[in-house]
């Protein structure tokens, strides 16, 4: 059972890349690859220098996730330089690799464990930047469906009519950002924790709290700066949408354990853009992929390889003697 366990989720991650693969050809087998060449090229200097910025934005949000979560187990003896390339190393490789939350949690407890935390303390700073991240995506989704109450009209012919009517897709906006409020007040007010079947919420510290209210919406918004500067100006349709769109679309990405959200990602995005041409939208997202994972994932591997040499040469050094025995004088 354990090793069906195992290969289940690569499986699922497959499977979705070649189903939305195959879908997202028959979206743009109008479109060539000069086309999509075309409009990276007239991306302008300044865009591609903004997306890299938000590029910045995004990560160092995802480090105070793992700095926040350090805080409400009261640990402060790790760096921030520390904590920061492991958050760095932990996301660019979780986002190329797929299911993202155990990847993930393998590397924090390889690189955490050697600060001296255990491994139910790695397990619980997982479980945080997990939630960190689902409250930051729930706070943004339910801000945007409020403000943009037509978003989901973008994709009435493919989703149920009565998610795509703006009074349905407002009143959804407001429950999200109910639960952020019961989250806020539960925090403020010390609540006992909520338990739903195998799931319990429990309320941290204020100060941990306010930290992750303005922590998880900042990354998702440096993300979707990325594909938001890379889009041309007379056709973008503003933040908010993209914003939106992105949601929607990298959800369903982590959702799907696909590596890097290949073709989920791209097919969700692009169908939430009617209004724009398909090759600009192509490739906004390849900007996107080339600063969010692509980079980001060759830097990780040099980090994990220089990583990895360090923990070897320390254990080499602890097996050697610490002193070499004197070597006995010459019998007279």
């Amino acid at each position: 059972m354990k090793n069906v366990k195992e290969f289940i989720w690569p499986i699922i991650g497959l499977a979705a890349v070649v189903v939305s693969g195959w879908l997202l050809y028959q979206e743009l087998r109008g479109i060539s690859l000069a086309d999509v060449w075309t409009s990276l090229v007239n991306i302008p200097a300044h865009g591609y220098a903004l997306a890299f910025g938000s590029t910045l934005v995004a990560y160092a949000a995802l480090a105070w996730y793992d700095r926040i979560a350090l805080l409400h187990l009261g640990v402060r003896h790790v760096s921030w330089l520390f904590v920061s390339v492991t958050s760095f190393t932990t996301y660019a490789l979780s986002h190329n690799i797929g299911a993202s939350v155990f990847s993930g949690a393998l590397v924090r407890y390889r690189a955490y464990t050697s600060k001296g935390l255990s491994a139910p303390q790695v397990a619980v700073l997982v479980a945080l930047c997990s939630f960190t991240f689902g409250l930051g995506t729930i706070l943004l989704s339910g801000a945007v469906l409020v403000i943009e109450p037509d978003l989901l009209t973008r994709v009435a012919d493919r989703v149920p009519a009565a998610l795509a009517n703006p009074t349905t897709a407002r009143i959804i906006g407001f429950a999200f950002l109910g639960f952020v409020a019961l989250y806020v007040f539960g925090s403020l007010l010390h609540l006992r924790p909520i338990t739903i079947r195998n799931f319990t919420l429990a309320y941290p510290r204020p100060d941990i709290m306010w930290r992750q209210v303005i922590a998880a919406p900042l990354e998702l918004i440096g993300a979707a700066g990325i594909i938001y500067f890379a889009l041309p100006e007379a056709v973008n349709p503003g933040f908010l949408i993209v914003l939106g769109a992105f949601l929607a679309a990298f959800s369903a990405a982590l959702v799907s354990h696909a590596p890097g959200g290949l073709g989920v990602l791209e097919l969700i995005f692009v169908a939430m853009m009617p209004d724009v041409p398909q090759a600009d939208v192509l490739a906004a997202l390849l900007v996107f992929r080339l600063f969010y994972l692509i980079l980001p994932f060759a830097a990780a591997l040099v980090v994990v390889l220089l990583f990895e040499r360090a923990r070897l040469a320390k254990a080499w050094r602890d097996r050697m003697p610490a002193t070499i025995p004197p070597v006995p004088p010459p019998a007279p």
